[in-house]
């Protein structure tokens, strides 16, 4: 068994530090549950909930005042293996808009036909000439229907050829190639891809290594997709947007940006994605969703999910291959939110002790029969 796939409590570390492992690396500091105001016996409870009731959690990793109170995986996976992040991918790329923003290598309100001109319609209508970066963020891009890939992939020529039926800015539809016109936009004006733009301006900062993010023929990170990280890399994105785009002292992200990433801009009610569940009728901002209990996160498919809750201090990162994502969300809500407390909790050696064993043993289960 190998060590990192145990859960890490039990291991006092100092407030905020931060270890050096895996080759340089920097992993987050270690703390008990009870230290940070949260009973083991709750961490059970969410735990033998995700194991029972969502098919199937890959791993998690729970975060209270900066640092790591759980983690665990479900066997075979681990915490050194990369996993798919799917539409996680779409928070990445915002902050690479953000951080080209601060840069002055564009603005929220620069219409998206003026970085392709050569990839516009032979007469571009005016809804499409009226869309902006602005409108690409908050999945208001005014198509009614969301554009598609092509079986050579993302094409931003083929996004601007979908018809534009609604005033941009003013109708919500989830669209993965609207985030991809965004990451085209990243590589025009910084010449970089997303991914090369964010390494060492986030990644490298954030001691995350080995990047994955697969890009199109077109040569840009995919944008929408296509990102693969670790669970703890997920954890400090997190943390980076619980501390306002702070890191060790440094502003790696304008608390701006940060701010509007994920504050409310559009409803989204009558989207169809609003019958995977209540927390998806709660708002969207730029390329983050907003949940109830005043939290936000990144999401992708499959329960890909990185949860921040401001009020609580708190960051759940989750790795899963389920379509049950409002129940991974559901298990947060039900055990673990009521047990964010105040103050630290009295040290609890027995409830620490079923805690390890019980993550020890995670194994991922074979699906199970809806049937």
């Amino acid at each position: 068994m190998q060590a990192r796939s145990l859960l890490f409590i039990g291991i006092p570390l100092l407030l905020g530090a931060l270890l050096c492992v895996d080759g340089g690396a920097q992993s987050l500091g270690r703390s008990t549950p009870e230290a940070e105001g949260v009973s083991s016996e709750a961490i059970v409870d969410f735990v033998e909930a995700a194991d029972k009731n969502v098919d199937t959690f890959d791993s998690f990793m729970i975060l209270r005042h900066g640092k790591v109170i759980a983690e665990g995986w479900w066997k075979p996976n681990s915490a050194e293996a990369p996993h798919i992040m799917n539409s996680v991918s779409k928070s990445f790329t915002s902050t690479a808009i953000g951080l080209a923003i601060q840069k002055h290598k564009l603005k929220l309100d620069d219409p998206v036909l003026k970085f392709f001109p050569a990839y516009a319609p032979p007469i571009p209508s005016d809804y499409l000439k009226a869309m902006k970066v602005r409108d690409l963020l908050t999945m208001s891009g005014g198509h009614a229907v969301e554009p598609k890939a092509s079986e050579a992939g993302p094409s931003v020529k083929r996004f601007l050829a979908q018809p534009v039926v609604y005033q941009p800015g003013t109708h919500f539809l989830y669209n993965t190639m609207g985030s991809y016109v965004l990451s085209a936009i990243v590589t025009k004006v910084t010449g970089q891809t997303a991914l090369e733009y964010l390494r060492s301006r986030l990644f490298e900062p954030l001691g995350i290594q080995n990047a994955r993010w697969d890009s199109s023929s077109e040569g840009n990170s995919l944008g929408g997709y296509g990102l693969y990280l670790r669970t703890e890399d997920m954890a400090k994105f997190g943390l980076l947007y619980l501390q306002h785009g702070r890191w060790n002292g440094k502003q790696l992200v304008p608390r701006k940006w940060v701010e509007q990433a994920t504050s409310k801009h559009i409803l989204n009610e009558n989207e169809a994605h609003a019958q995977i569940g209540p927390d998806w009728t709660e708002g969207y901002g730029f390329q983050f969703w907003r949940c109830r209990h005043n939290a936000f996160r990144a999401d992708g498919a499959g329960g890909q999910f990185i949860v921040v809750m401001p009020d609580q201090d708190v960051v759940v990162a989750i790795t899963a291959n389920t379509g049950n994502m409002q129940g991974e969300l559901n298990a947060i809500w039900d055990h673990l939110l009521p047990a964010f407390q105040a103050k630290p909790l009295p040290a609890d050696a027995a409830g620490q002790e079923k805690l390890n064993a019980i993550v020890a043993n995670l194994t991922a289960h074979p699906k199970r029969s809806t049937n």
